[in-house]
C-alpha cells in the first residue's frame, strides 16, 4: 500500500475538526472522507471501506464506544485511532480495551496525529507478530536469544521485566493499557501498582535517565508506550 492510496475516514460531529483533519491530512497525501455521526459512519465503512478510521467518542446519535464495539464484533480489523478529550482517561482506556489501536487527545498537533496513523497502519500491515530483532536508539532487543543491550552493553533483566519489555516491543509505538499488560504478563493480576514497580525497575536498567525516560513513556491514566523502532 502506498501512502497516496491510504484512505482515512474521519468520524466527528464538529465541522471545524473535520475541516482541520481534511486539510492537514491532505498535505500528507492521505485521501480523506468525513462523516458527522455513527449511522453515516457505518454506511460509509460498508459501502467504501477505508484503510483507517479516526473516531470521535462523542457522537450525537450513538456512543463512539458502541460503534467501535460493533465494528470489532463484526470482524472489522482495520486500524481505528480515537479522538478524545484530554480529561477522558476512562473513555480512552475503555476504547483501547474494545479494540482501538491508539488515540490522540484534543487539541492535538498534526505531527502527533500523523505519527499515530503511521504506527497503526504499519502495525496492521506487518501481520508478522514478533520480529527477531528490535532496535530503537541505543536499545536493542533480540527476541530469539532473549538478549537486551543498551548502547552495546548487555543488560540483565528478571523474567517479569523481560516479559513486560517483550510485550512492549511487540506493540512498539502503540499505547498499551495497564490491564492489557497485567493480563499478558501475569494472567489475572489487576494490581496496577504491581506493574508500576516492575516498569520502574525496568527503566532503571534501560534508561539513561529513568525519571525522564526516552524509551518507555507513561500515558497518564492509561498505560505505557515503547518508542517506535528505528526505520
Amino acid at each position: 500500500m502506498t501512502l497516496s492510496a491510504v484512505k482515512i475516514l474521519v468520524v466527528d460531529d464538529e465541522p471545524p475538526i473535520r475541516r482541520l483533519l481534511r486539510v492537514g491530512l491532505a498535505t500528507q497525501d492521505y485521501a480523506v472522507s468525513e462523516v458527522g455521526n455513527g449511522k453515516a459512519a457505518r454506511e460509509s465503512v460498508r459501502s467504501d471501506p477505508p484503510d483507517l478510521i479516526l473516531l470521535d467518542l462523542g457522537l450525537p446519535d450513538m456512543a463512539g464506544h458502541d460503534l467501535l464495539r460493533g465494528w470489532r464484533e463484526e470482524g472489522l480489523t482495520l486500524p481505528i485511532v480515537i479522538l478524545s478529550s484530554r480529561t477522558d482517561e476512562a473513555g480512552i482506556v475503555r476504547a483501547l480495551e474494545l479494540g482501538a489501536d491508539d488515540y490522540v487527545t484534543k487539541p492535538f498537533g498534526m505531527n502527533e496525529l500523523v505519527a499515530r496513523i503511521r504506527v497503526a497502519l504499519r502495525h496492521r500491515l506487518q501481520q508478522q507478530g514478533e520480529k527477531p530483532l528490535f532496535q530503537t536508539g541505543g536499545l536493542s532487543v533480540d527476541l530469539v536469544k532473549r538478549l537486551v543491550r543498551v548502547d552495546g552493553r548487555e543488560v540483565k533483566l528478571s523474567p517479569k521485566e523481560y516479559d513486560i519489555l517483550r510485550i512492549l516491543v511487540q506493540y512498539a509505538g502503540r499505547v498499551l493499557t495497564h490491564q492489557f499488560l497485567l493480563k499478558q504478563v501475569w494472567g489475572n493480576a489487576d494490581d496496577v501498582q504491581y506493574l508500576r514497580v516492575y516498569v520502574r525497575q525496568l527503566r532503571q536498567k534501560i534508561e539513561l535517565t529513568p525519571d525522564q525516560p526516552q524509551y518507555i513513556t507513561t500515558e497518564t491514566g492509561v498505560g505505557y508506550r515503547l518508542r517506535e523502532a528505528d526505520i
